[in-house]
C-alpha cells in the first residue's frame, strides 16, 4: 500500500498517535506524514503510506491554510490554551483596530517561533529542551502571510482565516496579533484545512479509517 491519505486529526492527540492508530487499523507498518499539528489542534494531515514517504520533504514545504480562534487580554507561556495565562489588558479594540494589526501581518513577515515547538536545536527539540529547564533562544525567521482575513469578532474571541507559507506558526501570529492591539493574545484553537491543493472536505475521519476506507481514499503522489 503505497500513497497518499488525507485524514482529519482529532483534538487532543499527536500527530505520532495517528501513525500508530493507522498502523493498527490497516496492519501497514510503514507510515510517516507530511507535516505535524498540535495535540490541540485539529483538521487536515497529510499521511504517506510505504513508497508515498519518500514524498515527505516535498509535501512539508507546500502552502498551508488554517481557521484559527485567538483570543485577547491575556498572553500564554506557550503560545496556546495549554499554556499559563497571564493578564494583560481589558481594553477593547475596534474591529478597525483589529483589521489593521490583520493587515500589519500579511506579506512577508518576520517571525520568531514559540520554544514550545517540534524546531530541533542542536539535535533536540525545542520543548523538550525548555521542559528540562533550558533556556531556548529560536532565530527569527522570514515568511509569507498570503491571508490573514478576520470572520468573526466578539471581544475577547475571534476567529480568523490565514493562508501562510509552510514553517508560519500560527501561535506566533496570535501573539504578535497581541503585541500590536497592546492587549496580549493567545491561540484558543486551530484547524488545518488546507495543504497546497489538498482540502480537509476530501479527508477520511481518523476513528473510520480501517483498511478497506485507507484503500478506498489513497492518493497516488
Amino acid at each position: 500500500m503505497d500513497g497518499l491519505l488525507l485524514v482529519n486529526k482529532p483534538v487532543g492527540i499527536t500527530s505520532f498517535d495517528v501513525i500508530r492508530r493507522l498502523r493498527r487499523s490497516t496492519g501497514v507498518r510503514k507510515i510517516g506524514h507530511a507535516g505535524t499539528l498540535d495535540p490541540a489542534a485539529s483538521g487536515l494531515m497529510m499521511m504517506l503510506f510505504g513508497a508515498g514517504c519518500k514524498q515527505a520533504m516535498s509535501l512539508t514545504k507546500l502552502d498551508k491554510r488554517y481557521v484559527a480562534e485567538v483570543r485577547l487580554g491575556s498572553n500564554s507561556s506557550t503560545g496556546d490554551s495549554e499554556g499559563e495565562l497571564t493578564p494583560v489588558s481589558d481594553r477593547i479594540p475596534s474591529v478597525a483596530e483589529v483589521e489593521a494589526a490583520l493587515k500589519q501581518l500579511t506579506g512577508e513577515i518576520t517571525q520568531v517561533p514559540p520554544v514550545y515547538s517540534a524546531i530541533k536545536i542542536n539535535g533536540r527539540e525545542a520543548y523538550k529542551r525548555v521542559r528540562a529547564g533550558e533556556q531556548v533562544e529560536i532565530p527569527a525567521r522570514r515568511v509569507m502571510v498570503y491571508e490573514n482575513r478576520l470572520v468573526k469578532y466578539e471581544y475577547p474571541r475571534m476567529e480568523i482565516n490565514a493562508k501562510v507559507s509552510s514553517g508560519t506558526y500560527i501561535r506566533t501570529l496570535a501573539e504578535d496579533l497581541g503585541k500590536l492591539l497592546g492587549t496580549g493574545a493567545y491561540l484558543a484553537g486551530l484547524v488545518r484545512t488546507e495543504v497546497g491543493g489538498y482540502s480537509l472536505a476530501d479527508a477520511v475521519e481518523l476513528e473510520a479509517a480501517g483498511m478497506a476506507l485507507v484503500a478506498a481514499q489513497m492518493l497516488d503522489i
